[in-house]
């Protein structure tokens, strides 16, 4: 049976993705955001939906450049750091963090983290709410599990691929691409494997299924 991934973008597609994110929509800024956070950190879906302001934000109200995934937010509750250093998608969480102040969404009474409650959720439905999780159920070799996964934001970030015209595009495209660019410029799956926090090495060869034209057409077109 055929496994189908999701895709990994070639520069010029993430570029288009974005021009299309950037008009569309009843959240153009969030969804800008979206795109430019998962395909710059390799953040999981879920993992997105459960940061706070102050995962991201100093009580300063500036950007931490380095975002620690709590255990239990993370997949497998293992805990790891992402790094936001990329000039664009730190725009795009300002654009997104001033349109919430605007709108008047998860302020506090106080002047720190931007007059943002600490605790409220970064990324937000149309309505100002933060997304809602599901209890799911699977089947492990160390038998059934329960987890909770955010179905409709990535549901929200799969209809971004679909409207800019992408095949097979989910929020794990934006992992995917990571992976490629990461293998393209260190050779280490190792790294890979650090950077979008898998268990094991073999967890990652997954994301390595990618042939060696587009692993180099992601290395010479930076983001």
């Amino acid at each position: 049976m055929t496994i189908r991934r999701a895709t990994s973008l070639r520069p010029g597609q993430f570029k288009h993705l974005i021009r299309v994110a950037s008009v569309t929509g009843r959240q153009p800024e969030r969804d800008v955001m979206l795109l430019w956070l998962t395909h710059t950190t390799g953040i999981r879906v879920t993992e997105l939906a459960l940061l706070e302001v102050a995962d991201v934000l100093y009580p300063s109200g500036a950007i931490k450049p380095e975002v620690y995934l709590r255990a239990e937010i993370t997949k497998g509750c293992r805990a790891r750091n992402v790094y936001l250093t990329h000039a664009r998608c730190l725009a795009a969480l300002d654009a997104w963090l001033d349109v919430r102040q605007q709108r008047r969404w998860g302020l506090s009474a106080v002047d720190e983290y931007r007059g943002f409650r600490p605790g409220s959720k970064l990324v937000m439905t149309h309505k100002g709410q933060a997304f809602e999780l599901a209890f799911k159920h699977r089947m492990l070799d160390s038998g059934p599990e329960v987890y909770q996964a955010c179905d409709s934001l990535q549901q929200t970030i799969s209809r971004l691929y679909r409207q800019a015209g992408i095949k097979q595009g989910t929020s794990h495209s934006g992992r995917r691409s990571l992976a490629a660019k990461v293998l393209a410029a260190t050779g280490d799956v190792e790294t890979v494997q650090a950077i979008l926090g898998h268990a094991r090495l073999d967890h990652s060869k997954a994301y390595m299924s990618i042939d060696k034209e587009t692993i180099r057409r992601a290395f010479e077109v930076a983001l």
